[in-house]
């Protein structure tokens, strides 16, 4: 007669644990918007009862709460391990909000102080004849000026920067390729009131030259040189060197694997920098009121005698200290920043326009 077989687990075998839920239980897509609302609500609140007059507290109070509420209800919810990851992104949402409001604030009054007076009158007249007292007046002049010292910048600064790149990049080696690079670095944190200084002694003292717009260019020049370099060796490092070497394979010297190839491959980054360095020199007033001075009347020769530019414009309006100065002065700033924002926009058109086509 057979005995039963009796199946037993093994000694040495640990008993089985009961298996955990595969589905954790998750807060709604609407518990973020919903705590937000509700942060701000009890925000507001403190803030009221706490009888503090800044909405800029108010709104510190709610983004603490915000944070605090998100990781203790998601830490009761879903679990500490999801409480962590909870905790982290409603930390970089209120990191973004914390830097585009100042942002947001600061176009918001600009557009609406420099809309009273911004029209088509004011972008063609100067302030010629028309005392800081007076209503009317425009900024045609600052306009002229300021294009115009730029341009000199950029006609002045970008070859330079440009060749100093490809020297880093392609040629650099040794002692002066390290020397060079030390001196674009401190050049890269110098003040603007420095470059216009050291302009100031060689060009109007040593070399006897007058006040011009073409003096105030070469400061931004300086200024403009380093951004430049910079820009564009990092653009040109991210050239793959297989298409150097596939060049130098053909028989092609290096000058003209530069030419043909490295550059037509960088040069939508090359441009997006350029761009990128002119709307940073566009807003400097040290070393126009230092080299330019201003002039109320329109001056279409950069080389001889004062030039007005929007930046010192902006500023001598702001200094008159009457309404419709004030007006003028919101007017010129809207337009500055106008500028700076159709060549950060012309730099990204351009730069995505000239960027390599990858084949499918």
């Amino acid at each position: 007669m057979s005995n039963p077989v009796i199946d037993k687990a093994p000694a040495n075998e640990a008993p089985a644990l009961p298996s955990a839920p595969l589905k954790q239980p998750r807060l709604p897509r609407w518990a973020p918007f919903g705590l937000a609302l509700a942060s701000a609500g009890i925000g507001s609140g403190i803030g009221l009862l706490a009888g503090l007059e800044s909405r800029i507290q108010w709104g510190l109070i709610a983004a603490l709460l915000y944070v605090a509420l998100t990781m203790l209800i998601a830490g009761m919810v879903e679990g500490s391990r999801q409480a962590k990851d909870r905790l982290a992104t409603s930390v970089i949402w209120v990191c973004f909000l914390l830097a585009i409001v100042p942002l947001a604030s600061l176009v918001f009054e600009t557009v609406s102080r420099g809309s009273k007076v911004l029209d088509g009158y004011f972008l063609t007249h100067s302030m010629a004849g028309v005392a800081d007292l007076q209503p009317g007046g425009g900024i045609y002049h600052a306009l002229v000026g300021t294009i115009q010292q730029v341009g000199l910048a950029t006609l002045i600064a970008a070859p330079i920067g440009l060749f100093t790149a490809i020297y880093l990049v392609e040629y650099g080696t040794g002692k002066l390729a390290k020397a060079v690079t030390f001196f674009v670095d401190v050049m890269t944190g110098i003040p603007s009131i420095v470059a216009g200084l050291f302009i100031f002694s060689v060009w109007l003292i040593v070399l006897d030259f007058n006040h011009s717009g073409f003096a105030g260019a070469l400061a931004l020049a300086i200024l403009m040189m380093p951004i430049v370099v910079r820009s564009t060796e990092e653009m040109l490092k991210l050239v793959p060197n297989e298409l150097r070497e596939a060049s130098y394979a053909l028989g092609v010297p290096k000058w003209r694997t530069i030419l043909k190839v490295v550059l037509p491959t960088a040069i939508g980054g090359i441009t997006t920098g350029v761009m990128l360095a002119v709307a940073r020199i566009a807003g400097e007033t040290a070393p126009v009121m230092l080299l330019v001075w201003g002039a109320m009347e329109i001056n279409n020769n950069p080389f001889e005698g004062p030039q007005q530019s929007l930046p010192y414009y902006i500023w001598l309006q702001w200094k008159s200290g009457n309404p419709h100065a004030f007006d003028r002065a919101w007017a010129a700033a809207l337009v500055l920043i106008a500028f700076v924002m159709i060549l950060n926009l012309a730099a990204r058109g351009i730069a995505r326009w000239k960027a390599p086509k990858t084949g499918h």
